[in-house]
């Protein structure tokens, strides 16, 4: 196969196997949705879904949570990880979001990058499933998966994003980078990966 046979085989793999994949972080709206991809960092999913109902009944909003205290954030978030940085940062963003922004999520990459502990990829995340602007975070599924399809040389998350944002439609962008994570996770994980069950590995 060469390149462009590759992709359109993923892209029928992928559509066949997830024609509607639904989004991992169970969120309410594009706040509580923020606030789930903050928390997901070096955490999975189904920690996150797990704590942001408890946290998100303590705290009801985003003024709620401007004001409050980052110690008892922490406490109710400390089993997702790096509790000590990400309940600082929730604070901290609440408290812009609310002072910057009229207490509206805002809705672009250069704002949303803005605040504390939002880096492109988070930004990525919320204008995606938030916003549902076309865009391509980039996960660690994504990364390897991108690598191993040879579609990406892998030597960066910011080399991958822009490689398939290359290959692969912009009006598919959000559809795929879904599909990508839920096939990674099923089919082709980091370790363990057997080519032969693969439905896309051992094809290409």
């Amino acid at each position: 196969m060469n390149k462009t046979e590759r992709v359109q085989f993923i892209c029928e793999t992928l559509d066949t196997l997830y024609p509607n994949p639904p989004i991992p972080l169970e969120h309410n709206n594009v706040f509580s949705l923020l606030i789930a991809t903050v928390l997901s960092a070096q955490c999975t999913d189904k920690r996150v879904n797990v704590i942001t109902p408890v946290l998100f009944k303590k705290y009801r909003d985003v003024h709620e949570f401007a004001k409050a205290d980052v110690e008892e954030v922490k406490d109710i978030i400390k089993s997702c990880g790096l509790s000590g940085s990400k309940s600082k940062a929730i604070v901290a963003l609440s408290k812009s979001i609310v002072e910057k922004f009229n207490g509206e999520v805002p809705g672009n990459f250069k704002e949303l990058e803005t605040l504390s502990g939002v880096g492109h990829k988070t930004a990525s995340v919320v204008m995606s499933q938030g916003f549902n602007v076309q865009a391509f975070p980039v996960d660690t599924h994504i990364h390897r998966l991108a690598k191993r399809w040879k579609l990406s040389n892998g030597k960066s998350v910011e080399q991958t994003e822009e490689d398939l944002k290359k290959v692969f439609k912009k009006e598919t962008w959000n559809l795929r980078h879904l599909q990508i994570i839920y096939f990674g996770r099923e089919y082709c994980p980091a370790r363990g990966h057997d080519i032969k069950t693969c439905p896309i590995c051992n094809k290409i």
